[in-house]
């Protein structure tokens, strides 16, 4: 088996405290992230062989970037260098990347600049057997969103397996077009799409009853919109729906898996406090790739990529820092 490289845009977190001491403290708190190299650190934390691509601009605070990918076991020799900026985005620690409280600051990124043509897949997909990007790739410009298209086609010419993450940013979408006209060209050249039933009917315009609640009504429509993703993307042969909700007392948590015409619930967890809600999907869709990469059964990847997104949201930072068994040990005691 050869690589698992995770495509998307290198960020920086910066999160000011809401009060704003870190004016008086001139201290201002970061860390180093962006959705796919989450996967990446994590996919490499567990012992798969991890690779990433992204762009960024070629100066030392840059190189000082990469050589902390590479210090992560992470692949980097497929990294672009070009344009002229690093992206940011600002976010208070702990909240949610779908909260309002979210300022991106990407426009003019080196990712966001990347045009087809720059990139040699050629050279780019050597020893590549999986490659997985998120929605967020072409929400960023309408040249992204195009690089990413040539990337699948190149992908899928080779027999690389695809995955995609169904993660919606609403601020991000600015160029003119809604997701649903961009993300289905997309999701047909991949073999497995992670996301959610609300984010499916945005993204590729499955529709969800709009007085829908109740778990049992929940996981009936996941298996609806399981169906209708594979009838309508017949490459698709995986669809995972995460369901995370943010109630009084605490946050519940749980997902599916849809494959080989056999719909899988998982364990529900449940905790009362949490550390950082950020990056919790993308440990999601590592522990997803981690299990099906090794060919593991359905019900134990299932088991895996739920653990570990939950566990994930006991790690202050964008990725997590556990590893299999002290996931599967984190969660013991909440299950619900």
């Amino acid at each position: 088996m050869g690589k698992i490289l995770s495509f998307g845009e290198l960020l920086l977190r910066i999160c000011p405290d809401a009060e704003g001491n870190w004016i008086r403290e001139n201290n201002l708190p970061f860390y180093i992230g962006g959705a796919e190299l989450n996967v990446a650190t994590a996919l490499s934390l567990w012992g798969m062989p991890s690779a990433y691509m992204t762009a960024l601009p070629k100066n030392a605070m840059t190189e000082q970037l990469v050589a902390y990918i590479g210090d992560l076991g992470i692949d980097h020799s497929a990294v672009q260098f070009q344009g002229e900026r690093v992206g940011l985005y600002y976010l208070h620690k702990g909240k949610d990347l779908k909260n309002s409280s979210v300022i991106y600051d990407r426009k003019y990124s080196s990712f966001s600049t990347l045009k087809t043509g720059d990139v040699k897949w050629e050279d780019v997909f050597k020893d590549v057997s999986w490659f997985h990007f998120s929605a967020i790739c072409p929400a960023v410009s309408e040249a992204a969103a195009a690089v990413c298209e040539e990337a699948l086609k190149e992908a899928v010419a080779r027999n690389i397996t695809v995955s995609v993450d169904l993660n919606y940013r609403a601020l991000l979408w600015k160029y003119g077009k809604e997701p649903v006209e961009v993300l289905p060209a997309l999701a047909k050249y991949c073999t497995v799409i992670m996301g959610n039933i609300w984010a499916a009917e945005k993204m590729l315009g499955i529709p969800v009853p709009a007085d829908l609640s109740g778990k049992e009504n929940y996981l009936e429509q996941a298996e609806k919109t399981s169906r209708i993703i594979q009838e309508r993307f017949p490459n698709c042969e995986t669809v995972a729906n995460t369901f995370r909700f943010d109630e009084e007392g605490g946050v519940k948590y749980y997902t599916t898996l849809f494959t080989e015409g056999k719909f899988q619930v998982s364990k529900q967890y449940f905790a009362a406090e949490i550390v950082d809600k950020v990056g919790s999907g993308d440990c999601y869709m590592a522990g997803l790739i981690y299990g099906l990469y090794q060919g593991k059964s359905i019900a134990e990847t299932l088991d895996f990529a739920t653990a570990a997104a939950f566990s994930k949201l006991f790690v202050a930072s964008d990725a997590t820092n556990l590893k299999p068994a002290e996931i599967m040990e984190k969660v013991k005691n909440y299950e619900n």
